[in-house]
């Protein structure tokens, strides 16, 4: 996997992906702790709007910035949307009501949802070769996960010695650090789009996915994944503190559990994409989530048994597994069936999509974890991520030709 590391531009950019992730991590625990202090026992709720507000630029801004930016040569892109960050985050220390940090989250978001479609829509230009660029998924989803776990543990280490705000010029610095990397990098040539009306660059993106099986497949996949990654965000630290009595320390070998499962996966699929087929892969994935799920209201009939605790922690590990089943080979999709000219559309239209789908399962996770409890949460859930998935594989037929084709003809065998 970390051979494609000896490609000079991708090592810049990989690097500029890890230490933007290293300073959002710390910007998640100073955001809490900022909140805390603006709003005492409140704070959950100032958290909560902020996490709507994230989603909600997630979904309106990514396709609207990639249609005005269309003509932008990338670095510019990249690099104005790193500074803007980095001028929120050095900002955050200063503010003294929460409608102020409602309004800064909004515009780093808007920032965010501008650089990683873009910083997506990239890669696939700079390494081109498909065995590459598989290669170069899964080390960018490792990087995820291991920011996941390591971020809090940096940051704990960090408040011995500093102040949270302290961690807010952490982040800045950061994005100030993938900026310098990405300015530093030789990009290779951007093909332009032909000119086009406004709304025809605005829904550029997603007339692709309507149009081409495999696509609409993956927009039911994205919904798959929200309604099992929204019980893990949601209701894990209820699952594990209220119904099993467990203590925080557990809560987090809980969640560790999850990215242990998701990292694993992503150092084998390499492999394992070399000889299986995406589709297969991926709807693999789809089928396993909301056998977790119904996996979890099991285990929550009986939560003093001596199996919950292992079972929990196993399903917390198939989940992260097969969630990575999905989202690691889905940017191969993309990049398969998109060309120069329409990459960042389509990159934007599925970091867009896939968010919305969040907004759908993180309130229904938590409304209905509240209202009805967790086992009919998880079932519903579960019922959610079956019809998601029936749909992905009606979407997605396999070729009514089995006879081997080239590579060059991936996008036609449905691979």
């Amino acid at each position: 996997m970390l051979e494609v590391l000896r490609n000079t531009a991708y090592r810049k950019l990989f690097s500029a992906q890890v230490v933007a992730l290293i300073g959002t991590g710390l910007l998640t625990v100073a955001l809490g702790l900022l909140a805390f202090d603006l709003a005492g026992g409140d704070a959950g709720i100032v958290l909560g709007i902020a996490l709507t507000i994230k989603m909600l630029a997630y979904v309106g801004v990514a396709p609207v910035v990639s249609a005005l930016t269309s003509h932008v040569p990338r670095k510019v892109l990249l690099v104005s949307s790193d500074v803007l960050r980095a001028g929120v985050a050095i900002s955050l220390p200063f503010v003294t009501e929460a409608w102020q940090i409602y309004i800064l989250i909004f515009v780093l978001q808007a920032a965010s949802a501008t650089f990683t479609p873009a910083f997506q829509a990239l890669i696939p230009d700079v390494l081109p070769k498909e065995s590459e660029y598989t290669r170069a998924l899964s080390l960018s989803r490792l990087a995820y996960d291991l920011e996941s776990l390591l971020s809090p543990i940096l940051a704990a280490a960090l408040l011995t010695v500093i102040s949270y705000h302290s961690l807010f010029v952490g982040t800045a610095l950061g994005f100030v650090g993938s900026a310098a990397l990405v300015l530093s990098t030789t990009l290779p040539a951007m093909k332009s789009p032909a000119a086009a009306p406004f709304l025809d660059r605005l829904t550029r993106g997603m007339r692709v996915f309507w149009r081409t099986p495999p696509l609409r497949a993956l927009l039911a996949m994205n919904l798959v994944v929200a309604a099992s990654t929204a019980m893990v965000i949601v209701n894990t630290v209820i699952l594990v503190q209220n119904s099993l009595g467990r203590t925080q320390i557990d809560f987090a070998i809980t969640l560790a559990g999850y990215g242990l499962g998701s990292m694993l996966v992503a150092l084998a699929l390499p492999r394992v994409l070399d000889r299986y087929p995406d589709r297969r892969v991926m709807l693999t994935g789809c089928a396993i989530l909301p056998v977790g799920l119904v996996a979890v209201a099991l285990l929550l009939l009986a939560p003093d048994s001596a199996l919950a605790w292992p079972g929990v922690l196993t399903v917390w590990f198939v989940l992260g597994a097969a969630t990575a089943l999905i989202l690691t080979p889905s940017a191969r999709l993309l990049r398969r069936y998109s060309d120069e000219t329409n990459r960042p559309a389509v990159f934007a239209a599925q970091f867009s999509l896939s968010h919305a789908c969040f907004i759908i399962t993180y309130p229904l996770a938590g409304i209905l974890g509240a209202t009805l409890g967790l086992t009919p949460t998880a079932l519903i859930l579960a019922a959610l991520a079956v019809v998601a998935g029936i749909v992905a594989v009606r979407s997605w037929q396999t070729p009514v030709s089995t006879k081997p084709r080239e590579t060059s003809s991936l996008a036609s065998t449905g691979r």
